[in-house]
């Protein structure tokens, strides 16, 4: 096995691929050095001298400059190098991509709806509007379970804290997400449940869901009843009803809407995980599938490479105000651009958001970007699609999901047990983590460090994510019950 790994030939750092004691002799793709220091697997070593103020180059690209002397052989991580990030830039439009060649679309059984979308499970949802009722609609899916037909796979209450007390955007975005949900093909049938004296009432969310289908969505004000629970387990076992008539049939691989997102991430996801993801998305998008990549302040500093694979010049400028935008979020609240990496991400061998953004921005492959969607809003046009979210894990998994992804293909290279109203496939960055979380882990892509190559495993891959499509794999998240709910916030709570 190789002990270290250089990713481009441009690179003046390489990634220890195991753990090296100082006094180590390594190869470095064409030459050696000898360590100055131990280096931890997935940190970076430097193959060349690179003076003070020198581009520290990783994937080909900067990732930031030397804060010091950095000898040949040295650790290179927070300790000599600094970022480049600064303020707001300004962006020229330089196409260069190739569009992908079409294939055959594979087949999966999947849930045809009424509306023409398709579910890759045929639940039932419990939606409150407001963060007041979420005790009564969990006690609602609990005496449901016992009424629940075998042609029904669950059924959830999403529990979040909003819905009153909001303002302005906050509000819309509450409501966004929440009508995403309503929405989603993974649900049959849907209950609305409100309390009556929130800002986010039911009549307040019907003019941001608009037409729906009236035995599909049913809604229920707790206020107005005298047994609440009573009444909307009544409701739940009439959608029981109607989701029982939906079976799987034969659909193709172009009506799916995959969700792409790396949390946890640590120095071996950019070379494993991400790129087996990404080959998956160019797979889907050749298929005439659909991929949705988000969390935003992870495409800093590598942004350039998603700009320059926009489909036209109009997609391009969505773009670069997609970037801006959240660059201005951050000094709006005057908070540094460049605040991630997270402890657990530089205890991993992440050095700088260069460093995280370039290994992030691998999940989204080679296919041109097609479009640029607003946090809440559907995806409307096939191909990869950019996506307005932070990076919190939570909140940008949830986004995906809101915007129409039937499933969640997330990377981490520390772990991570949590699953989003969608099906969360957790992809490792490397084997020890997939041994160690089992009960979490539902692929092992570190098997590329052990000498298998991309396009056997990104197969194999396509087949296990096809097969949860199809329901004849359940993820890790699912088997335990893991649903979270996270909305984005940015402003005032009353």
């Amino acid at each position: 096995m190789n002990r270290t790994y250089r990713i481009h030939p441009d690179d003046n750092v390489a990634v220890a691929l195991r753990a090296l004691n100082a006094g180590e002799r390594v190869g470095t793709d064409g030459g050696s050095v000898v360590l100055r220091s131990d280096v931890a697997p997935g940190h970076k070593i430097a193959v060349r001298d690179i003076k003070k103020g020198e581009t520290i180059i990783k994937y080909g690209f900067p990732i930031g400059t030397a804060a010091r002397d950095i000898a040949a052989g040295d650790w290179v991580h927070t300790h000599n190098t600094k970022t480049r990030l600064g303020e707001l830039l300004e962006y020229t439009y330089r196409p260069g991509f190739r569009p992908l060649a079409h294939e055959k679309p594979e087949t999966f059984p999947g849930y045809r709806r009424k509306d023409g979308r398709v579910g890759v499970r045929n639940e039932v949802w419990i939606v409150p509007t407001v963060g007041c009722v979420n005790s009564i609609a969990k006690q609602v899916e609990d005496e449901c379970r016992k009424f629940l037909p075998p042609e029904v796979d669950g059924v959830c209450a999403f529990s979040h804290p909003y819905g009153c007390s909001q303002l302005s955007g906050d509000l819309r975005n509450t409501q966004l997400a929440l009508c995403g949900l309503i929405r989603h093909p993974n649900a049959a049938a849907v209950l609305v449940l409100g309390l009556g004296c929130e800002n986010n009432n039911i009549e307040e969310m019907k003019k941001v869901l608009g037409p729906y289908d009236e035995e599909r969505v049913k809604f229920l004000v707790c206020q107005e009843q005298e047994d609440e629970v009573g009444a909307a387990v009544d409701a739940v076992r009439g959608l029981f009803r109607y989701a029982a008539q939906f079976k799987r049939e034969p659909c193709g691989a172009d009506r799916l809407v995959v969700g792409l997102k790396c949390g946890g991430s640590d120095g071996f996801s950019g070379i494993t995980a991400n790129p087996l993801v990404g080959a998956f998305s160019d797979r889907l998008v050749a298929q005439g599938g659909t991929a949705i990549l988000t969390e935003v302040p992870e495409m800093f500093g590598a942004e350039t490479i998603l700009m320059n694979r926009c489909r036209d010049e109009a997609v391009f400028r969505k773009t670069v105000d997609l970037i801006n935008d959240f660059k201005q979020y951050f000094m709006d609240y005057h908070q540094k651009i460049d605040s991630n990496p997270s402890p657990g991400n530089k205890a991993g061998g992440i050095t700088t958001l260069e460093d995280k953004s370039l290994g992030c921005v691998q999940k989204g492959g080679t296919a041109p970007v097609s479009d640029v969607l607003a946090y809440g809003r559907p995806v409307t046009r096939k191909g990869l699609n950019l996506l307005q979210a932070p990076g919190n894990d939570l909140v940008a998994s949830t986004a995906l999901a809101v915007s129409g992804a039937q499933i969640v293909l997330f990377t981490t290279g520390r772990g991570t047990p949590f699953g989003c109203p969608v099906p969360t496939v957790k992809i490792s960055s490397n084997s020890g983590l997939a041994r160690k979380k089992a009960g979490w882990i539902d692929f092992d892509a570190g098997r590329l460090l052990d000498g298998e190559k991309l396009p056997g495993l990104s197969r194999e891959f396509f087949r296990y994510v096809m097969d949860v499509a199809a329901g004849r794999k359940k993820t890790k998240a699912e088997a335990f019950g893991r649903r979270d709910l996270a909305i984005f916030k940015s402003g005032v709570t009353l």
